[in-house]
């Protein structure tokens, strides 16, 4: 017996990973979005002037599962690629953009700090453009799964942008459930 895996061996071994990460993703992706009330039919979120731009709600859910699934995917090519060089270093660039990811979500739609969103939008760009940069050398498919995400991350600072040059103070718009203040 050999130590070399066929092609059926790391087929298999692909999709092992596949069948976690792209339901982990996804899952924590539509987490991260139902816990912050995130969207449309969020009472701040309706409160808000929206860019001309900014396209109807059901394209946010569609995108944003697709994305995901991408995502998913991108990381299991990740993660397959045992023993390539920067591999340690891709999957840090990655998760960091995940994170940030998962966590615009509660910053935007929960905490209404529009302007730090954009800050954290801002930087998730550039940490996915440098994972996808890196990821050109391991896997070339993983790099061209990340450009429809980058390209939807732009748009998605743009849209963020626009509104908050839309809504100066709008993370006082509405108050929160939990406040005590009083709309006069």
């Amino acid at each position: 017996m050999t130590g070399i895996a066929s092609r059926a061996q790391l087929r298999m071994s692909f999709l092992r990973y596949a069948l976690v990460t792209i339901p982990l993703v996804l899952l924590l992706g539509t987490l991260s979005g139902r816990a912050s009330g995130s969207g449309y039919g969020n009472p701040w979120f309706d409160a808000l002037v929206k860019p001309e731009a900014m396209p109807p709600g059901w394209v946010f859910g569609a995108l944003w599962t697709l994305l995901y699934i991408w995502l998913g995917l991108v990381l299991a090519m990740i993660l397959h690629a045992r023993g390539a060089e920067r591999r340690g270093q891709t999957l840090a660039l990655f998760v960091v953009q995940l994170l940030l990811n998962f966590a615009w979500s509660p910053v935007f739609f929960a905490l209404h700090k529009v302007d730090t969103a954009l800050t954290m939008i801002a930087a998730m760009i550039v940490v996915s453009v440098a994972a996808a940069w890196l990821m050109v050398r391991i896997r070339k498919a993983a790099a061209l799964l990340m450009l429809p995400y980058i390209a939807w991350l732009c748009f998605a600072a743009f849209l963020n942008y626009q509104i908050a040059v839309l809504n100066p103070g709008a993370d006082t718009l509405v108050p929160d459930q939990g406040s005590a203040d009083i709309l006069i």
